[in-house]
């Protein structure tokens, strides 16, 4: 049966979805590519209609992912005040809620070691959504001369990053929020971080 071009874009767009998910929660050594396919209904022969290999899967679904936080970013800025704007997607980022949903959160927590051991091509697709991120959030500081806008962007987001690493691995606890309000507090320097939550309720994560 022949499909349209509409049909296999569609089919390879949910496999790259799927894919970047299973990344986040699982890491790269645990993607499997059966499984993958027979989410998209299709053979374990399939996949090479869709990808040359593996490695170009993962490339793509790294970059999805990336492209998928910075777009929440962006839609954050625009709903918030403009001197609340960096504060609101710090603190959405440092959240209990994108703690525990890894798996539609940010990649960059969830997948930053892997990509040093990952193949150049999935280094290079990293490395140019990750120019992506610096450049919103240092889009979020007008007032700042060009190179420190991007300088104070970089180390907010090492800062949340490995504030996010940390508060996962210490599980669900004060510990781990407290993690995550020091977090806040560092990258945003005190000001418009949010508090600690006493009640973590359930919702989709926003990173």
């Amino acid at each position: 049966m022949r499909y349209s071009k509409d049909h296999k874009a569609e089919t390879h767009d949910r496999i790259v979805k799927n894919a970047s998910v299973r990344l986040r929660e699982r890491g790269a050594a645990s993607l499997g590519v059966a499984e993958l396919m027979k989410e998209a209904g299709l053979t374990h022969g399939g996949f090479y209609a869709h990808f040359a290999s593996r490695d170009a899967l993962i490339s793509e679904a790294f970059a999805h992912a990336m492209q998928q936080t910075t777009g929440r970013w962006r839609k954050r800025a625009e709903q918030s005040p403009a001197d609340k704007r960096l504060a609101s997607i710090v603190n959405g980022y440092l959240s209990a809620e994108h703690r525990d949903d890894a798996g539609n959160g940010c990649a960059l927590p969830s997948l930053g070691v892997e990509v040093s051991r990952a193949s150049p091509k999935t280094r290079k697709a990293f490395a140019s959504k990750l120019e992506d991120m610096i450049a919103m959030l240092a889009e979020q500081s007008p007032d700042m001369p060009a190179k420190t806008a991007r300088r104070e962007a970089i180390a907010v987001i090492a800062t949340i990053m490995g504030a996010m690493i940390l508060a996962r691995a210490a599980g669900t606890g004060e510990f781990s929020d407290e993690i995550l309000s020091a977090g806040r507090h560092a990258a945003l320097r005190g000001e418009n971080a949010a508090k600690p939550r006493t009640k973590k309720p359930k919702a989709k994560a926003e990173d």
